[in-house]
């Protein structure tokens, strides 16, 4: 079976002597539950799983209940440590406050229990570890699955990458591709929406939050104002009600909106976004034409090309910490900035036979990045820039 190389890293973590709260959180299908389980067959003790996906959220009882089962079970045992599961967290109201008090109990007790909690919702995980945990945790957060990945996995090529994304689980399907499409957005995006947003968080226009998806999807690693597409949304509303809205589609991993590179930052919040899904399948689903008829179509595919830079570069950003934006001046455009720290890095992403781009001299000329890169035409091949790590370019 294939195993994603944050399990050794979340292994050393538990079965080292001193103890944190792993927190193991990411998008959905991207195999959190199953990279869990593969760990605690390797462990050389007990543990125990359970899931919050069925229990009322009000019932703040139900975290202290396991909790207790796994001190039962941890005290009948020959082991001195135990490790508890607790999976899909972000379901149970005030959930950070439940563990805390658990946790805290345990420490003084001298209990060796290691826990490990998952979710899928990045914003209310995040706000319950700011808010309850400090210095109680360590994260390991699940991107979507890379080329190489998927490469060596499946066997798939550049090119089906681009078109059908990484999702592991919808990888056997693609032979089919109406099936695929069904189940990608019957199976994932309908379920993120449904259970990482409507059901967790506040949404008074949930129509429009899915019109909002649809047409960020079919623009992705294109830069549009929101006001502009307020007609195709058919939406007259406050923008701020659509800015809340893609905060929540980032925080389900399914679509942001990068901002415009500006030394000024607030001027970055007020640029025009960049859509850009985390996961090219996001797009390839809802578009009507097939992968044999894309790859024939230049133009159109090269911005499926740009958009799987893009969500290859967005997905490391997440787990290497350097931040991702786009920058354009008087319609001379970078792709894709990187900066770690004061360092810059530009990318552009070309697909036809004229390579050329003045925006790189330009942006160089106001903002002295530290290098540049061109993927695909002329420059580093899309099937290898896909396959590396972009935050080693900082080290070139």
């Amino acid at each position: 079976m294939y195993e994603r190389i944050d399990l050794q890293k979340l292994k050393k973590r538990i079965e080292e002597p001193r103890k944190f709260v792993q927190v193991v959180y990411g998008p959905r299908q991207v195999g959190k539950t199953t990279m869990v389980l593969q760990l605690t067959k390797q462990l050389p003790f007990q543990s125990m799983v359970v899931t919050a996906d069925d229990v009322p959220a009000a019932d703040r009882s139900w975290i202290r209940d396991s909790w207790n089962e796994a001190r039962r079970r941890l005290s009948v045992s020959e082991g001195q440590e135990f490790l508890l599961v607790i999976d899909e967290i972000q379901k149970i109201d005030n959930w950070s406050e439940s563990v805390k008090k658990e946790w805290d109990e345990d420490s003084t007790a001298m209990r060796n229990i290691k826990v490990i909690i998952m979710g899928s919702s990045r914003l209310l995980i995040q706000k319950g570890l700011t808010e309850s945990l400090a210095g109680r945790f360590e994260t390991t957060y699940l991107t979507h699955w890379s080329y190489k990945e998927m490469h060596d996995a499946f066997g798939w090529d550049g090119n089906q990458y681009i078109w059908f994304g990484g999702y592991p689980g919808a990888a056997t399907l693609i032979e089919n591709e109406l099936r695929w499409k069904a189940y990608i957005r019957d199976s994932l995006i309908e379920t993120s929406i449904s259970k990482d947003i409507l059901m967790l968080t506040r949404v008074d226009k949930p129509a429009l939050l899915k019109r909002l998806f649809e047409i960020g999807c079919t623009y992705s690693a294109q830069i549009i104002a929101l006001n502009k597409i307020q007609g195709e949304l058919q939406e007259k509303g406050n923008l701020t009600t659509l800015s809340n809205y893609l905060s929540l589609l980032e925080g389900a991993g399914l679509l942001t909106g990068l901002e415009k590179f500006s030394g000024d930052i607030i001027r970055k919040r007020a640029s025009r976004p960049k859509f850009q899904v985390f996961n090219n399948a996001l797009l390839s689903a809802q578009s009507y034409k097939t992968y044999d008829e894309i790859t024939k179509e230049r133009n159109e595919w090269g911005r499926f090309v740009e958009s799987a830079i893009g969500a290859h570069l967005l997905n490391a950003s997440l787990n290497k910490q350097f931040n991702l934006y786009y920058w354009n001046e008087n319609n001379q455009e970078v792709d894709f900035v990187m900066e770690s720290g004061n360092r810059l890095i530009g990318i552009e992403v070309k697909t036809g036979k004229d390579s050329r781009n003045r925006g790189i001299g330009k942006f160089e000329a106001a903002f002295r990045p530290i290098a540049t890169f061109r993927v695909g035409t002329d420059g580093i091949p899309v099937e290898e820039f896909l396959a590396s790590d972009p935050y080693a370019l900082f080290s070139i």
